[in-house]
């Protein structure tokens, strides 16, 4: 590894030096109004088209022979900028561009070439703020998740759920970063709505394939979202009241143009509105018991020098379950007993992040980052009670509770090299501290007469070091031919085994002409971390593990090929096919559980191999007045386990051979915008019985056949009372659910105010009230007869929100 890196750099020095009458142009793209940073933005010699973009904090450099020249700036949804720089030296030079509505020729032009000339990343996809909360809503909440569902290649996962399955992979093979922290549980409310305010997000790109060597950890895909940095330039606040929550974001300069801040709130409220009602209905008005989640999101931007900036950012949120019984009050056997219950079942996120950016010269930049990340799960059940005998009152608890969760302190560098114009090195290290909580019961009781008891029954908390390496370049071979090629080194210390693996990665493109271009990638991944998961929705209770010495690391190989074709500067297209293997999956065995303390997780899973391949189709409008996209996704997924389906494939629970998706959104008038999505997928597969047993003292009850959807009995009254049943499965995941399809509109009114701006937003999530199954149980038709019966989630429901700027 030290022998590839040095290699790669002792070339570009060279190469350097060869070319001693060469200068570099470097600096900063922000935006005018805010000093956000422009991720992503375009920077071209207008001349020979030859140019470079800004890495993740707004950072570029050009190195181009001595001259005068004209440079084109450019950014999506702002006016380009063109500067006349004669460098006779290396110059150093910060640009503010300006967000705009009207999109000049320049700024098309540029963004068109952007395509062509710079990327050589397939499998990715890059959506604005503005695009995200421009699609319709569940209950009116804007949520990244649910937008990224929408991608092709990208699966949901059962109905109203903001998991990800990405081209075959599970819910743990996605690596989701906020500010470079990886986040490990992404959803609130058992998955309805994810974690995210979009207020505070300032960039989102998804990867599904052809990975950078920078990135490694998980199998399937890489979610990478930054939040804003806050205003620079003035104080602004925005917000919202919504069905069911309510979110503020306030941001501004502490230091104006040197300091700034953002902090972003959001607070569900429906254990406010429900609780009266649920008491009224249980006629008590002293029980307490509701369920909210809330998310804060806090920033702090500092910039010490020109070639110096801090951030410290911070998340945490948490849902919680709870119920508080009214006291209960009884006499026995003279004594006045006073009893009262509670439960309580929550989950939460934790992360935090410290970064430090120093430009070292003109062609060298780094990131150095400290952060740290904690998800925990828990259970609660309680019973208190007092006994007041003979004017002596004495207190009684008992408890048992069930935490598990995961907590991570990690440290990373990385290095930004751009010797030249046709090679952009990047490089570095990253060390994570593990601590494992599978899963405990903890029994406390205080008694008098017994005395305290505080007992932890259960797993073990684990210990893992994991650390990576990597290096990797773009290179502009030639005119036509541009690669990133990468490799990734990555080791994992556990209970004193250790697993290391070396991982190359590839991805090139060749043009055809200006508006064509081939691409092909290839990828290997390692991922030490398992989900035990339910197989059901993205429930809390499914457990983080580490690879041991009995459950090897998950393991995956995946290529790629696909054209491009940009039309008349507006429109793109993009056709991939992939084929993914994966090696050392896991799932629970059957009847196993995280509850269970009579055996280690380890010995409640399956170890297996999935694989999955298809064809992505998608095609976006990102300019003019009506944008949107389409994407469609033809796919298989299959599952293995030597134990499982007696060692036959099967397909995945989320195997889907067609999922389609339609967005449009566009103005009406200078008030009045609107947006409608469509959604279609091919129905999800379960496992049914198709044949089930009766028994009563070793007699013989009734049989039945599953056909065609329905089970029919003919029942034998001898037969009851029945002891037993069982059923026969002619195959895992064998049965296919009804497709789903839904349609969302929304439309908006915005007017300006004295204050600010304020925008009233009507939607409509399930439009034509389509009942999408959630799930299927055997239960009884209208006839007496056994049936297939199929339950709804979400009907079509109506939403308002009011949001306001200042």
């Amino acid at each position: 590894m030290k022998t590839t890196l040095a290699f790669l750099l002792v070339i570009s020095m060279s190469s350097y030096v060869a070319h001693a009458q060469n200068y570099t142009l470097s600096g900063y793209i922000q935006d005018t109004e805010t000093g956000e940073k422009l991720i992503g933005a375009n920077i071209y010699n207008k001349a020979n088209l030859k140019g470079t973009t800004s890495n993740a904090y707004g950072f570029f450099s050009l190195t181009v022979p001595q001259g005068e020249y004209d440079f084109i700036f450019s950014y999506v949804g702002y006016n380009a900028e063109e500067r006349k720089i004669d460098l006779q030296k290396s110059v150093q030079l910060n640009i503010e561009l300006q967000a705009t509505l009207e999109l000049d020729e320049v700024e098309i032009k540029a963004d068109r070439l952007e395509q062509a000339v710079e990327s050589t990343q397939m499998s990715t996809i890059n959506l604005s703020v503005k695009t995200i909360k421009q699609i319709p809503a569940l209950f009116g909440e804007v949520d990244i998740i649910k937008a990224i569902q929408l991608l092709p290649g990208v699966q949901s996962g059962t109905e109203g759920a903001s998991g990800l399955y990405v081209r075959g992979g599970g819910p743990d093979q996605n690596l989701i970063l906020l500010d470079g922290t990886p986040v490990y549980n992404a959803s609130h409310l058992f998955g309805f709505f994810s974690v995210f305010n979009v207020d505070a997000i300032n960039n989102v790109k998804l990867i599904k394939g052809g990975f950078p060597a920078r990135y490694g950890g998980r199998l399937s895909s890489v979610l990478d979202i930054s939040l804003k940095e806050g205003n620079s330039k003035k104080f602004q606040g925005t917000g919202s009241i919504g069905l069911i929550s309510s979110k503020l974001t306030l941001e501004g300069p502490i230091i104006k143009d040197k300091t700034s801040f953002i902090v972003s709130a959001r607070r569900t409220y429906l254990d406010y509105l429900i609780q009266p009602i649920l008491r009224a209905a249980e006629g008590d008005e002293y029980t307490s018991q509701g369920y909210f989640f809330y998310d804060l999101n806090a920033k702090i931007n500092h910039k010490i020098s020109d070639k110096d900036h801090l951030y410290l950012s911070v998340y945490t949120g948490e849902d919680k379950f709870y119920r508080k019984q009214s006291p209960y009050t009884y006499l026995y056997d003279g004594d006045l007993f006073t009893e009262q219950s509670s439960n309580s079942l929550g989950w939460g996120n934790i992360t935090s992040a410290l970064r430090w950016n120093h430009q070292y010269n003109s062609k060298l930049f780094s990131n150095a980052s400290l952060t740290y990340s904690n998800y925990d799960f828990g259970v609660k059940s309680s019973m208190e009670s007092y006994v007041e005998s003979g004017g002596v009152t004495t207190n009684e608890l008992n408890s048992l509770s069930f935490v598990s969760g995961i907590e991570d302190f990690a440290g990373k560098i990385d290095f930004d090299y751009i010797p030249q114009s046709n090679h952009f090195i990047r490089f570095g290290a990253n060390f994570i501290n593990h601590t494992f909580k599978p899963g405990a019961s903890v029994f406390k009781m205080k008694n008098l007469e017994v005395g305290d008891i505080d007992t932890t029954m259960g797993e073990q908390n684990i210990h893992a070091d994991e650390f990576s390496l990597y290096v990797e370049d773009d290179w502009a071979i030639s005119t036509r031919i541009k690669a990133n090629i990468g490799l990734h080194y990555s080791g994992f210390l556990v209970n004193e085994k250790y697993y290391q693996s070396l991982q190359p990665r590839i991805s090139a493109r060749y043009l055809l002409n200006e508006t064509w271009s081939v691409k092909a990638s290839y990828a290997k991944m390692e991922q030490y971390i398992h989900l035990l998961t339910n197989n059901n929705i993205g429930l809390p209770t499914d457990l983080w593990v580490p690879a041991t010495d009995k459950i090897m690391p998950q393991k995956s190989h995946q290529g790629a090929i696909g054209i491009t074709k940009t039309f008349t500067d507006m429109y793109r297209l993009s056709i991939e096919g992939y084929y993914k293997t994966m090696d050392n999956l896991i799932e629970y065995k059957d009847g196993a559980s995280f509850m269970g303390m009579e055996t280690d997780w380890e010995d409640k899973v399956e170890s297996g191999k999935g694989w999955s391949y298809g064809g992505e189709l998608f095609f976006e409008k990102r300019l003019g007045k009506l944008t949107g996209f389409v994407g469609y996704t033809l796919s298989w997924t299959n599952r293995q386990f030597e134990s499982i389906n007696e060692g036959k494939v099967f397909p995945y629970k989320y195997d889907r051979r067609h999922d389609v998706s339609v967005v449009l959104s566009g103005p009406l008038n200078d008030k009045w915008d609107f947006s409608v999505s469509w959604v279609y997928g091919t129905g999800t597969a379960h496992t049914l019985a198709t044949e089930r047993y009766f028994g009563n003292s070793g007699g013989y009850g009734s049989t039945g056949i599953f056909d065609s959807g329905r089970v029919s009995y003919a029942f034998d009254p001898g037969a009851y009372p029945f002891t037993g049943e069982i059923q026969h499965m002619d195959g895992r995941n064998s049965v296919r659910a009804a497709d789903y399809h839904r349609l969302d509109v929304s439309v908006n009114k915005t007017t300006e105010t004295k204050w600010g701006e304020s925008t009233w937003t009507l939607g409509v999530y399930n439009a034509y009230n389509r009942k999408n199954p959630f799930y299927y149980y055997i239960g009884w038709d209208s006839r007496g007869n056994r049936a297939l019966r199929r339950v709804s989630l979400f009907p079509m429901i109506p939403s308002v929100t009011w949001s306001f700027k200042f």
